[in-house]
């Protein structure tokens, strides 16, 4: 039961890792966000509409 707490620990430590990563990559590659700008959604042209 320890072994398999011991790699629960190294687990959930390397999706931290993988999260504070991915949200650096987010912030030095990213656009800049300002507030204000209007948020774009690329939708499908061919795609049907249901309202």
């Amino acid at each position: 039961m320890k072994r398999v707490g011991v790699w629960a620990f190294y687990a959930i430590g390397a999706l931290a890792v993988a999260y504070l990563a991915l949200y650096a990559y987010a912030m030095l590659s990213g656009q800049r966000f300002e507030p204000g700008d209007p948020i774009h959604i690329f939708r499908n042209p061919d795609a049907p509409s249901y309202s």
